[in-house]
């Protein structure tokens, strides 16, 4: 009765899959982390590099108004210390400089568009951070199935360990059969002690991510049933396309250097000045005069211009070409990862449906043989030892499963599901 309690206990351990460990809201707190939106919504809050991302755009932003700023107006003053031959003790005046027409508008474009661009840039940061959460997260969830699956196939060897000491009192057994079990105990705890000694550099990745202080520890993360995304490549790449925030920047950059090369071009055209000269007589009996001053610049040196213009065709050509290569590039990286998600759904399947349920049958075939003699104690642990990797393999599985989505979202720009 007892062995059959232990065998059904060793196959009816939760899959594990969208495991939701906790998230603090406090880094002293770490219970007070629940589920995986938690972890990210902390990151997000508080991971280091991505507030750098975030007030690079900001400062992008701040371009702007910069961009859409006449020159600052010149003010001039002049005093006669020896009087001229019109007699004028002083002049005042205010020049405003107005750029040729176009120029604030390309300028402004150019501004506006490396600001959308910075804003992409962020969000290609944040997505590569929920990567980084996700994986680590998936992995720690994986850790604590593998944990529990040891202690349950401990407990089932010392069981065993148990059947063979009574064989071995009733004469219908050998005493190497208590010690083989009493090996594979030693085999099984030592994994279980390695297993634990791997909590803290999975648990570090985590904190790395989360920008926690290197003291806080994080709770055993809590499991949901396993549901598989279906996930089709055309859509996936689609998606890829439209929303990748890489391939997005991109765009605007391009559209960025349009905006630079108008405004490149509008440089040979002069700039305009409008201004007022206010003048002072010392003759009392004259009076004051007041000018409107018009200047403009010449644009002489026109192969700087010339030059200025290449450089932002340029510059054009270069993102167009970058365009092109990190599409390439990422839509052969959602190749790979789509077929090891895809890969990774039918391992599950097939342990979860078929070799788990044939494993639990063997070994309990195996205990009734062994309790009659018809087989020996090796061949009982080998099938405790075949049931033990299948149940390693799933949990490897489903956290391999979960990191590919999570590589594949951060590729699409956007969550992925089956609708």
């Amino acid at each position: 009765m007892r062995a059959g309690i232990l065998t059904m206990s060793l196959v009816t351990v939760v899959i594990i899959i969208l495991p939701y460990a906790c998230a603090f809201g406090e880094p002293n707190e770490a219970n007070s982390f629940v589920v995986l939106r938690d972890y990210l919504e902390y990151a997000e809050a508080h991971n280091a590099g991505l507030k750098s991302s975030y007030q690079q755009w900001q400062a992008a932003i701040e371009e702007v108004p910069q961009a859409q700023a006449l020159p600052d107006p010149q003010l001039t003053y002049n005093y006669w210390t020896r009087q001229s031959a019109l007699q004028m003790r002083q002049t005042a005046g205010v020049m405003q400089t107005f750029p040729w027409f176009g120029k604030i508008d390309a300028r402004t474009q150019a501004a506006t568009k490396e600001t959308s661009a910075a804003q992409q840039k962020y969000q290609a940061a944040r997505l590569a951070l929920f990567r980084e959460v996700k994986e680590g997260f998936y992995e720690f969830a994986y850790l604590a199935g593998a944990i529990d699956i040891a202690k349950e196939n401990l407990e089932l060897m010392r069981h065993f360990e148990e059947v063979a000491q009574t064989k071995h009192m009733t004469a219908e057994a050998g005493h190497p059969d208590v010690i083989r079990a009493q090996v594979e105990i030693a085999k099984i705890e030592d994994v279980l002690r390695g297993l634990n000694q791997l909590r803290e550099p999975t648990v570090s990745r985590l904190r790395t991510a989360l920008t926690l202080p290197a003291d806080t520890n994080l709770p055993w993360p809590k499991t949901e049933e396993f549901n598989a995304v279906e996930l089709d490549y055309e859509r996936l790449t689609n998606t890829l396309r439209q929303k990748n925030p890489e391939l997005v920047s991109l765009n605007y950059e391009a559209m960025a250097a349009v905006s630079k090369i108008t405004l490149a071009e509008k440089n040979f055209y002069p700039d305009i000045g409008v201004g007022v000269v206010w003048e002072d007589m010392d003759n009392p009996r004259d009076k004051d005069g007041v000018a409107m001053v018009f200047q403009i610049n010449l644009p002489l040196w026109r192969d700087s211009y010339r030059g200025a213009a290449r450089q932002a065709q340029a510059q054009k050509a270069s993102i167009e070409q970058q365009k092109i290569d990190t599409e390439n590039v990422l839509l052969t990286k959602a190749a790979q990862s789509l077929y090891e998600y895809r890969d990774s759904i039918r391992k599950i399947r097939l342990y979860h449906d078929t070799l788990i349920p044939k494993g639990r049958e063997l070994l309990q075939a195996s205990e009734a043989a062994y309790r009659q003699g018809t087989i020996d104690f090796l061949s009982l642990i080998d099938a405790q030892r075949t049931l033990l990797d299948y149940h390693l393999s799933l949990q490897r599985a489903i956290a391999d499963n979960q990191q590919k989505l999570a590589a594949l979202e951060m590729l699409a720009g956007t969550e992925l599901d089956s609708r």
